[in-house]
């Protein structure tokens, strides 16, 4: 129960945030599509190498100490003050000798001992503290959906995408016309850091073995693989009850956000959102619901994993929409996973 409780919070932590889907280039105001006639696609975003993404500086250049992890104190020339094994308090502080309590959560060791040591000196003549590393506890990641062994990982090492996803067991599998076959749907699988929608291509990855777009991992990184199974499709953004829907023969834009309480009273609806296709190339739809509500226009067919974006305000760059669409889904997915296979926090009444 307890690791179950752990990702709930972990991974609802790292995904409620604004993911940002960065490499797309601006366009002009798209021509609204009308739902009779074959409808007007933007132009896929131009593929981003995943390089990009590790081109800030690595975490490992940079080690910051944090909960959970273990260190060992000595004072130079002191050897019978030597503390091994103390593990950082879930606060981010540490007590050695007469500096208790002091605060080191994000600080690198080189930092931590300038501060420890500040601490001693009222006490020891120019002391000269020695801090080890033991134990790495405080990088983590999350790793969920279709995986063998889902989860929080402690990231003590170097490892990518793949070494990831290896490491969780391998993609889940599954039995159609009596061959296995892989349970992921990579088209719609992501990954988040610091609030950003990586640029990986899941598929160009692991379908067509494209190394450029298996980046390494990094502390309170999110990664969901989603389900080629799953036969639905999400209606985000200012309706009702906005999130995921089972998909039927008949389904609608008009029927879909009907299906989801309607609109909110801020709803925007003169352009109305629709993305298929790959989260890291995807296809743009602008749908005008007023000619819809109003009989000018024949509806517009959902089809399977189609992502439903209403805005709360008029725009006019298609990619400035789509980030909030796609920071959208990404926070939907995630929770909806959780809630259909995590037990929750406090017991059902």
């Amino acid at each position: 129960m307890f690791w179950r409780k752990s990702i709930t919070i972990f991974c609802l932590a790292s995904v409620l945030v604004l993911p940002r889907l960065a490499g797309q280039e601006e366009h002009a105001l798209p021509e609204v599509t009308k739902p009779n006639t074959a409808p007007q696609k933007s132009a896929a975003a131009p593929p981003v190498s995943a390089e990009k993404a590790g081109a800030q500086r690595s975490w490992r250049e940079r080690f910051e100490l944090g909960p959970g992890d273990v260190i060992n104190f000595s004072l130079f020339g002191r050897p019978e003050l030597d503390r091994p094994g103390f593990r950082i308090a879930p606060d981010g502080t540490v007590s050695y000798l007469q500096a208790q309590n002091v605060n080191i959560n994000g600080l690198t060791i080189d930092e931590a001992r300038l501060k420890i040591q500040e601490a001693l000196k009222s006490v020891y003549k120019n002391p000269r503290v020695v801090i080890t590393p033991q134990e790495v506890g405080s990088k983590r990641f999350t790793i969920l959906g279709k995986v063998v062994n889902r989860g929080v990982v402690t990231l003590d090492k170097p490892v990518t995408l793949v070494e990831a996803v290896a490491n969780a067991g391998g993609i889940e599998t599954g039995l159609f016309e009596r061959k296995t076959v892989e349970l992921a749907d990579y088209d719609r699988s992501f990954i988040s850091r610091r609030g950003e929608h990586l640029p990986v291509n899941f598929r160009r990855l692991f379908q067509d073995g494209d190394l450029s777009q298996n980046i390494e991992i990094e502390p309170n990184d999110f990664i969901f693989i989603a389900s080629s199974i799953a036969n639905d499709y999400y209606v985000l953004g200012s309706v009702k009850n906005p999130g995921v829907q089972g998909l039927t023969e008949d389904a609608s834009l008009a029927s879909a956000i009907t299906r989801r309480g309607g609109f909110t009273d801020r709803a925007w609806t003169d352009r109305v959102l629709v993305i298929r296709g790959s989260l890291s190339e995807p296809k743009v739809h602008a749908v005008s619901m007023k000619d819809i509500l109003s009989a000018k226009t024949r509806d517009f067919k959902i089809e399977p994993k189609d992502i439903i974006y209403v805005a709360d305000h008029p725009w006019s760059k298609p990619e400035e929409i789509t980030k909030m669409a796609l920071s959208a889904f990404a926070t939907g997915a995630a929770s909806t996973w959780v809630n259909l296979n995590v037990d929750p926090i406090l017991p059902t009444p």
